[in-house]
């Protein structure tokens, strides 16, 4: 395939972000519209995870497949679809009156997300030098982490000042910009033909992640029987067993996983999973414990969760110094405990609680957020061969959407648990958020714990590139001057 030589700075990572970042804040902006939505749609605030796990869902079974189709069929023409595709789902999801037609609608919208971020994303990792990847892939993936939390707050004031449907209706002039930029700035390149497409894999890895998602949504659901969401589980992981043994079998995976023998990269797909599923389940949990535990509007409940944007953005600064001073084993682990602390504190929370308090454990919590993004995302290529690269990215990004769509659904789940402890008749109450808080903080020291495997020298790679690097730099910012002496 001909490639296009991107010159550093070029508009197409931030093209791309643009687009992550459409993409990620889809995931989380109706959380404060839940109950609002849950209203119009006549059914139980929680059962509308279903609408969030669903859009994510979607996502994680068809980004294995985005390279494929974009090395059939063109990077251009797929991402410029994708985002046509996107934006008229938007609308459907804003006319709908119940809650199947939304999940249906949710769903298209996952699927164009699942052509639109990934495909561009291959663009950049396909005409990116070495040297400069570290800084387009932040460029890419700072979206992802920022979107999320801006989600609920931005939810919350539509739904509060206008109605949730317009939560929606505002992709559409995205949309149209995103479309006209795509057309400007991405190359016209000719598909491939001659790699057969893996069928097998493609379903094995679908069936694997639809049942997960499904099965802990019959969880959510309440189900009359236990063994009917149970079997789903099991089936699902039986599947995903038969996905792995598949791909390192299959002549052309469609989710390779080799790159999974490298010990850095597979804690950053393994517990990195954990960690996310974790920090996937906060922004479903948060607006829901200040909504109905503190009895808040939904546009008052997203400006407390934006404490954590705020928390991410005073961290950024720092997150570089940072790795390249410690080691990242030293740091995941530290970290990560810090981080789960968090969450564990946020199970105490209560209307008597100060606001201030409440807003710097939140603050806190974005920072040890943003740093284990950070280390684990810098970290999960640092040894990854070039001819690995390609392979390694699609799973990591599939792995990291599964995590985000099981965060959702296993948030909803530690809700219900929760609430069957609860007296009867009291519905969510605080204690049960309490609880819910609780088990995710476990999750998340499960996912610091796998760091314990890392040597102390994994990811030193990256520190000595960055000092050669920038020794390098300081070596040419003097040559002019001794060339001007001579």
């Amino acid at each position: 395939m001909k490639t296009l030589s991107l010159p550093a700075g070029s508009a197409l990572p931030l093209l791309v972000a643009g687009a992550f970042f459409m993409e990620n804040l889809d995931a989380t902006v109706i959380v404060t519209a839940l109950p609002a939505m849950a209203r119009a749609f006549g059914e139980h605030p929680v059962d509308l995870n279903i609408g969030v796990s669903a859009y994510i869902l979607t996502l994680t079974v068809f980004i294995p497949a985005s390279g494929w189709i974009a090395n059939r069929f063109g990077t251009r023409q797929v991402f410029s679809l994708a985002i046509i595709l996107f934006t008229l789902a938007s609308v459907l999801c804003s006319m709908c009156g119940n809650l199947p037609t939304f999940t249906a609608a949710r769903m298209l919208q996952g699927f164009a997300g699942a052509l639109m971020v990934p495909v561009g994303r291959l663009v950049v990792l396909r005409n990116t030098a070495k040297s400069d990847l570290i800084r387009a892939i932040a460029t890419i993936t700072w979206p992802g982490l920022v979107a999320p939390i801006l989600g609920p707050p931005l939810g919350g004031f539509i739904t509060t000042y206008a109605s949730w449907h317009w939560i929606f209706i505002l992709n559409v002039p995205l949309g149209i910009i995103a479309l006209l930029f795509s057309l400007k700035l991405i190359p016209a390149e000719s598909g491939e033909k001659g790699v057969p497409f893996d069928l097998l894999g493609f379903l094995l890895t679908g069936a694997t992640c639809f049942g997960l998602i499904f099965g802990l949504d019959l969880f959510n659901k309440g189900s009359a029987t236990l063994w009917l969401p149970l079997s789903w589980v099991v089936t699902s992981l039986l599947l995903g067993g038969l996905a792995i043994r598949h791909s390192k079998h299959s002549a052309h995976p469609l989710l390779p996983t080799v790159a999974m023998k490298i010990k850095s990269y597979a804690v950053t797909v393994i517990g990195g999973s954990l960690f996310r599923i974790a920090i996937g389940a906060l922004p479903f949990m948060l607006p829901l414990l200040f909504q109905l535990g503190y009895g808040m509007s939904a546009f008052d409940a997203g400006l407390l969760v934006l404490a954590v944007f705020a928390g991410n953005l005073a961290m950024k600064p720092f997150t570089s110094a940072i790795l390249f001073r410690f080691p990242f084993r030293t740091t995941l682990l530290v970290n990560g405990f810090l981080n789960a602390l968090t969450i564990v504190a946020c199970a105490f929370l209560t209307p008597a609680v100060p606001t201030a308090l409440t807003l710097i454990l939140l603050f806190i919590s974005g920072m040890t957020r943003s740093m284990q993004f950070t280390a684990l995302n810098t970290l999960a290529f640092s040894q990854v061969p070039g001819t690995q690269m390609s392979g390694a990215n699609t799973l990591f990004n599939t792995a990291q959407q599964l995590s985000s769509g099981l965060g959702i659904a296993i948030g909803a789940l530690t809700l219900r648990i929760a609430e069957h402890f609860a007296p009867a008749n009291s519905g969510i109450s605080l204690g049960s958020f309490r609880l819910a808080f609780i088990l995710i903080a476990i999750i998340a020291l499960l996912g610091m714990l796998d760091s314990l495997s890392l040597g102390a020298s994994d990811g030193d790679e990256i520190r000595r590139k960055r000092k050669k690097s920038a020794a390098t730099h300081s070596e040419s910012d003097r040559t002019p001057e001794k060339s001007t002496q001579h």
